[in-house]
């Protein structure tokens, strides 16, 4: 099995269990989003961590093993995302991009921020106007050395 198979596969358990994300994290004992990212092979899950998933989900041991293995993370095609929710954080980084980075660099130094000592949550914001999403990006400043 390939683990593009496997993600299938885990989409497919996820809805004939009605099975949401934030429960497949509360099985597995992680954060909903690390969690997600894992199941949609960017992660590599521990062993307690694969075998809780495997078994909310009704996996085989193959693919419980599938999920330990440490992925090729980047599952996005190099072109302009289509999807339009992709899309929209792209638009978001040609936009605010550079407003990014200098703030960044003001604030902290040159240097970037780590997407390995990261976190990040994604929550619904209720409005009268109609719903908002927040997205909190929370990543370790990483300097550049001088030497």
């Amino acid at each position: 099995m390939t683990r593009t198979e496997l993600n299938e596969r885990i989409v497919e358990a996820k809805r004939d269990k009605g099975l949401s994300f934030k429960a497949l994290a509360e099985a597995v004992g992680r954060s909903e989003v690390w969690t997600t990212a894992a199941l949609l092979g960017q992660m590599s899950m521990g062993d307690a961590e694969a075998h809780a998933a495997a078994t909310a989900l009704g996996l085989d041991k193959e693919a419980e093993m599938l999920l330990q293995e440490c992925p090729t993370k980047g599952s996005l095609d190099p072109s302009v995302p289509i999807d339009p929710l992709l899309y929209r954080f792209y638009e978001i980084l040609q936009v605010y991009g550079t407003t990014i980075k200098a703030l960044i660099h003001e604030k902290c130094g040159d240097g970037i921020m780590s997407a390995i000592d990261y976190e990040m949550s994604i929550e619904r914001v209720p409005d009268p106007k109609g719903d908002r999403i927040k997205v909190t990006m929370n990543g370790k400043f990483l300097p550049y050395r001088v030497w």
